[in-house]
């Protein structure tokens, strides 16, 4: 039998210039002299709260139990597979690209940064940038970042609470003030920043402009009933879900090679149980990882929970289906 059992995860707050000390009503507590941008929930550097590995990171642990912790179905044996976190945006976001898989590796990365968002709190008039409005080029748009008017040229998309959109690799975006999103990514902090309104942190315009792609599946992906809960994104790097429950309920690995499981609670509570070892309760703002081995789990609502299933997909998966490609950006070939 193995050692591992689910890990609840300690929040890692990193400060942001365009974050706030207000989290509420994720957190209650306010974090800090600076202002947080984001919750990191599965880093690596992100420590566990409960049992005999308590206080140990999620890295060490990968190194120590290889693919028992992060499954048949994860890239790398040793290494988690999907970096999850809150995000809280107060101002807006850098102008932003992130390179993929090809372009990771030319830099010595594991893995590029395709990601999504699930809106979970949203003020009226909340908005994410992605891609280039129509007929904007790549020299318009460099010419855009001298002219200190690059975010002129972005598509600027409403948000509303519980859209999901599924962001790939190589897309310009950014995200403006007034919501709150639970990211789901590949385990990469790879970012090219072309344009930061002015803040005075380092741009990487080159790198940046070579890794923007004019072809995207980037878009709201609709949500599809399945079996009780909502899948709400399948893709080749991972399956996002969202359950809404007031009784008991049993959740397994899933099909295919096995992955490890993080769940996320957005509202409520909920204790997970499992054979042969101690509940972990969870609450709003708090993860558990439920390493590989862990073939079942029982989750018990205290007394209503909602709460995202995030795991990478045991089957070759491909890009969702988005409702509508975002204006002005073109569908791949």
């Amino acid at each position: 039998m193995s050692d591992l059992y689910p890990l609840l995860m300690i929040p890692e707050f990193s400060p942001r210039p365009w974050g706030t000390r207000d989290l509420r009503p994720i957190y209650t507590r306010v974090v800090g002299n600076e202002p947080i941008g984001e919750a990191w929930l599965t880093g690596d550097e992100c420590r566990v709260a409960n049992g005999p590995f308590s206080g140990a990171s999620l890295g060490d642990l990968c190194r120590r139990f290889g693919r028992e912790l992060t499954g048949q179905a994860a890239p790398l044996p040793d290494r988690f597979p999907l970096l999850t976190k809150f995000l809280f945006p107060h101002d807006k976001l850098s102008v932003q690209v992130h390179p993929d898989d090809a372009g990771a590796r030319e830099l010595g990365q594991p893995c590029g940064k395709t990601e999504c968002w699930y809106v979970a709190k949203c003020l009226p008039g909340a908005q994410v940038g992605l891609g280039l409005r129509p007929g904007v080029s790549k020299t318009e748009f460099a010419a855009a970042i001298r002219a200190n008017r690059a975010e002129d040229l972005l598509n600027w998309v409403d948000l509303k609470a519980g859209d999901l959109i599924y962001v790939d690799a190589g897309i310009l975006h950014s995200i403006g003030p007034g919501s709150i999103l639970i990211e789901t990514q590949q385990n990469s902090d790879t970012t090219f920043r072309l344009y930061d309104f002015g803040r005075g942190r380092e741009l990487h315009i080159e790198q940046g402009l070579r890794a923007m792609r004019e072809s995207t599946r980037a878009g709201k992906v609709a949500p599809r009933a399945a079996g009780g809960h909502d899948l709400l994104v399948a893709s080749p790097c991972f399956v996002v879900e969202r359950f809404a429950a007031a009784a008991p309920l049993v959740l397994t690995a899933g099909s295919g090679g096995t992955s490890a499981q993080v769940l996320v609670a957005v509202e409520g509570g909920a204790v997970v149980e499992w054979e042969g070892g101690q509940p972990v309760s969870f609450n709003r703002g708090e993860a558990v990882v439920i390493p590989a081995s862990t073939e079942q789990i029982g989750l018990r609502p205290q007394w209503n929970v909602e709460f995202l299933r995030m795991r990478v997909p045991g089957e070759p998966v491909p890009p969702p289906v988005v409702e509508k490609l975002m204006e002005g950006v073109r569908t791949p070939e």
